[in-house]
């Protein structure tokens, strides 16, 4: 999303603080941000040849009837001045955005590449195919997200907005599930014996994840050269439909398999969801999911933030949240290297490898 927030971009928040009546009577601000100067008023008039102000008549009482006391002291002048957040993921940040696509993308593929062929066996890892679609996702996301950087040319182009909000949430949509179904099958997705659940899987979870991620693409447009969400209005349910989808993904389906753990051993029916090292995933989008929620809630009203300090930490912790989800592309092969790595080593016998293995099927000829 050219990913400086979207979500504070697309529209204005409705935790602004409470301003009087008076106040919000003014005007335009000025150059200098916070002030407000007053607009004209038919109770004023002044002679252009002089600096004399003249009163209407009745201003005197309009103004005793009309207004209450209220004291313009500086706090509450401070009060009514727009609010100013400092961006994290602005033209700034490209380095960031281009380091992490660069190294994401050597990442996973030497990862993939390590995997398809037989380089440090890995190619013996239990659900390979998996292993591969994590691989493919992270290398996807990376490729995606200079696309997506601000200050590029890219955000220009609305076609490219619109496939870089799909294949960015996308890829990340697929990657959750993969690793979820994973937890949950375990040992059963090897394709020497379930290779039709497999197939199924991946076809099913890529399609899901496709879905999923259309509201987010549907309400992506490019707003000064940014590629960001919609301020129209009527999407705001797909905003809200986005941040529900990536809160349940990305916050409760680890939570579910933390839960559905716990209580396998302490009723002792089994072993649960299968942990390993690419449970640590959902540490990089977790908090975006959260983050996501709390903002719709702000939008909404439902949670109101009264105070300018607490909407720029809202802003910070949103725009924290998305970079450490941008991180993934980088932790996603380095999880898979280290999995495949300890599953190898712990699996394989000592010693090195003969050149051939014996067919399991086919018995050994004695001369």
């Amino acid at each position: 999303m050219a990913f400086i927030s979207p979500w504070h971009l697309s529209g204005d928040r409705r935790h602004a603080p409470t301003v009087h009546p008076n106040l919000s009577a003014c005007a335009e601000p000025s150059s200098a941000m916070g002030n407000c100067q007053p607009g004209a008023d038919p109770f004023f008039s002044i002679d252009k040849n002089s600096s004399t102000l003249t009163l209407g008549d009745d201003f005197g009482s309009e103004w005793n009837e009309s207004y209450e006391p209220f004291d313009y002291s500086d706090s509450n002048l401070e009060a009514a001045a727009p609010c100013h957040s400092c961006s994290l993921l602005d033209d700034s940040s490209l380095p960031f955005f281009i380091v992490a696509s660069i190294v994401g993308i050597l990442a996973s593929g030497l990862v993939l590449f390590a995997l398809l062929r037989p380089l440090f066996h890995w190619n013996l890892c239990p659900g390979r195919p998996i292993l591969v679609q994590l691989a493919v996702g992270s290398g996807l996301f990376s490729v995606v997200v200079p696309i997506l950087a601000p200050g590029l040319g890219g955000s220009q182009n609305s076609a490219l907005c619109y496939l870089g909000h799909w294949v960015w949430y996308g890829s990340a949509f697929a990657q959750a599930l993969l690793i979820g179904c994973r937890a949950g099958l375990g040992p059963r997705l090897s394709t020497c014996q379930v290779p039709r659940l497999t197939v199924g899987l991946t076809v099913g979870l890529w399609t899901v994840a496709a879905l999923l991620v259309l509201p987010i693409t549907l309400a992506s447009d490019i707003s000064p050269g940014i590629c960001t969400l919609k301020s129209n209005k009527g999407l705001g349910t797909l905003q809200y439909i986005h941040a529900a989808t990536c809160f349940a993904i990305f916050s409760l389906l680890p939570l579910g398999l933390v839960v559905a753990k716990g209580l396998k051993m302490a009723l002792g029916k089994g072993p649960g969801p299968w942990v390993d090292i690419l449970w640590v995933w959902f540490i990089f989008w977790c908090p975006h999911g959260v983050m996501l929620v709390i903002d719709s809630l702000v939008r909404s009203s439902v949670l109101v933030l009264s105070t300018c300090g607490s909407q720029q930490v809202l802003d910070l912790l949103l725009h924290g949240a998305e970079a450490l989800a941008i991180l993934h592309c980088v932790a996603t092969p380095l999880l898979l290297a280290f999995f495949c790595y300890q599953t190898t080593h712990r699996s394989l016998p000592p010693g090195p490898l003969p050149a051939r293995w014996p067919h399991p099927d086919i018995p050994e000829i004695k001369s």
